[in-house]
């Protein structure tokens, strides 16, 4: 039983419901990532390179894709142990030939890469003519995984990255509202003040402290939802141009 609730307990922290409002302290912006991720996975066909690829999440949404590759970098700020990553990279050049991928995915990792141009240039070399790039960042979010935390883009500076490194955009959107971020940055801040080594324990204390945050939150942002002054993160699809 606790086998089968432990599994569960990992597959929510990436693909919340309902349930998760009680035990998933950042059901706030993992919720409306999916969301957005949903709706554009299906899309993808061919095979694909997950860039920072970790524990491959949001593998399962790729539905059409012939082929899913994962690539990360090694560092001592990230564990990848029971991770599900198939090459790692030193961190400047992909071990790919050219124009090697239909279709490129990065989820919540620009953030964290060093020399981002030089990265999305790898990025750019990799991908076949007319390739799809498929990125994800954040806006919203504490620090984390220091000292690899370098950056945050707005929606305005995604799209200068991209089109400045030879990409052109064709889907962009903010991701979450104002109202939900403040809820979440005050959930993880409580999350960060309360949570013991014990996750059994962090259980009884989400459900105590921080779910009526998430709840109320929820329905505050379902009233007041247009307001994306502030938001959690920017989901983009790019197309590679020909040189």
């Amino acid at each position: 039983m606790f086998k089968k609730f432990h599994k569960y307990y990992l597959k929510q922290r990436f693909f919340p419901n309902f349930f998760s409002i009680f035990i998933n302290p950042f059901y706030l912006t993992r919720f409306a990532l999916l969301k957005e991720l949903k709706k554009i996975a299906p899309s993808i066909s061919g095979n694909l390179l997950d860039f920072g690829c970790g524990s491959k999440p949001y593998s399962e949404l790729f539905v059409n894709v012939s082929e899913y590759i994962g690539v990360d970098l090694q560092n001592d700020a990230h564990d990848h142990t029971n991770e599900d990553v198939d090459i790692y990279y030193d961190g400047k050049i992909l071990p790919f030939e050219d124009e090697s991928f239909q279709n490129l995915l990065s989820s919540e990792v620009f953030e964290h890469v060093p020399n981002i141009n030089d990265s999305i240039n790898e990025i750019h070399r990799v991908l076949k003519p007319n390739g799809k790039l498929l990125v994800t960042t954040p806006f919203s979010f504490p620090e984390h995984e220091m000292p690899f935390d370098f950056r945050r883009l707005s929606h305005n500076g995604l799209i200068q990255l991209l089109e400045e490194n030879g990409f052109k955009v064709e889907y962009i959107k903010r991701y979450g509202n104002f109202n939900s971020v403040i809820g979440q940055l005050i959930a993880m801040g409580i999350h960060d003040c309360v949570y013991t080594k014990n996750k059994y324990i962090n259980l009884f204390l989400n459900m105590i402290f921080i779910s009526p945050i998430v709840i109320f939150t929820s329905i505050l942002s379902f009233i007041f939802h247009k307001n994306r002054s502030l938001y959690f993160g920017t989901i983009a699809l790019a197309i590679k141009m020909q040189d």
